[in-house]
């Protein structure tokens, strides 16, 4: 993008107002994963009722360090990406890059991971503990023992006996978000408590579908993956590869690893409405709502649950109606060229 065109685009941005406040929120379920090979892990309800999410196949032997860089702009303690084929968690920050350990399945492609920094279960990729039950970005996590429930330290992993505990909460999210694919475009928060309100605007729209290997395990139109600095979504159905990157403008202009970002077509460029603030690791977009969600035949507490938690992502292609996102497999820098507006639905787990 030239210097000029996005001089143009940050002045409309400042005069734009800022994201809706998040608002209380309700414990849904807790995940509890053994630090012990072979235990069960397991999905709590608040009513005491239990859901099994596989076992623990293999430790961690070490955190990873440095991360990628949007780890660093989570919580200490707290989920930094929830994916169809991991879980990443922030155990701390050093040096202004983050230090992480991850869950992931037996069956996943999940480079961000690291060697030798994961807990891994014999679940599938984008079912269970990373499908309809994924915390979001921003969980809380303690470590449970004989001694009591202490925070999840920097630097220090949960001794044999001991168990992690993930308490998900819903919050005061949008039911949907808005995406007007083009430069300038507002992307518009819609909730029952403050109507629509714009909370960023597009720097650089989307145009075409990449190779984002971790696609392979999510259906076309669905969240594949949410972090602290980026919204992947899937273009191909499951067992191919294929989708784009919605990433705040933090992430594209500081982060090397996003750099081609500016000269293909792959990703959504956004920023904050007043041009200045930062928009990764902030609610709604990079923290606390977006999860892949239930897969098909996977089932939750109750019908709204199970149906509710799963996000969709629907377009308009060259101002139309709202259909289904167009269905694109591989690199296709055109595949999405008529798209001109975007919508994401977020999880809930009660009737609206």
């Amino acid at each position: 993008m030239r210097l000029k065109t996005l001089i143009a685009v940050l002045a409309l941005i400042a005069l734009m107002p800022g994201a809706p406040a998040s608002g209380e929120s309700r414990l849904i379920y807790e995940i509890r994963i053994p630090f012990e090979a072979g235990r069960r892990v397991t999905s709590v309800l608040p009513d005491g009722s239990e859901f099994d999410l596989g076992r623990v196949e293999k430790l961690p032997e070490q955190t990873r360090w440095p991360s990628y860089t949007a780890s660093a702009w989570g919580k200490p303690g707290a989920v930094t990406a929830s994916a169809v084929n991991a879980v990443h968690i922030l155990i701390g920050v050093e040096d202004g890059r983050g230090r992480t350990m991850s869950v992931i399945p037996q069956e996943t492609i999940a480079p961000a991971a690291g060697a030798g920094a994961s807990i891994v279960l014999d679940a599938k990729a984008g079912t269970g503990f990373f499908g309809a039950w994924a915390p979001p970005v921003g969980t809380r996590i303690t470590v449970s023992g004989e001694t009591g429930t202490r925070p999840l330290e920097s630097g220090r992993l949960p001794e044999d006996g001991e168990t992690l505990v993930f308490s998900v909460y819903e919050g005061d999210m949008p039911y949907m978000v808005e995406f007007e694919n083009r430069p300038g475009g507002r992307v518009t928060a819609w909730s029952e408590a403050s109507g629509a309100e714009v909370i960023a605007r597009v720097i650089r729209p989307v145009g075409g579908t990449g190779r984002f290997e971790g696609t392979l395990f999510q259906n076309a139109g669905r969240v594949r993956a949410n972090h602290s600095g980026v919204i992947d979504v899937s273009t191909s159905p499951r067992g191919e590869i294929g989708g784009f990157q919605i990433i705040p403008w933090d992430h594209a202009l500081h982060s090397k690893e996003m750099q081609g970002a500016w000269s293909m077509t792959q990703w959504m460029i956004i920023a904050h409405p007043d041009g200045k603030s930062m928009l990764g690791g902030t609610a709604p977009l990079f923290a606390g709502g977006l999860v892949p969600g239930t897969a098909d035949r996977e089932t939750l507490w109750d019908l709204w649950s199970t149906y509710g938690r799963k996000p969709l992502v629907l377009a308009r292609l060259s101002g139309g109606e709202w259909g289904k996102l167009p269905v694109s497999s591989g690199r296709d820098d055109n595949a999405l060229k008529e798209v001109t507006h975007l919508r994401i639905y977020f999880p809930i787990t009660k009737e609206p």
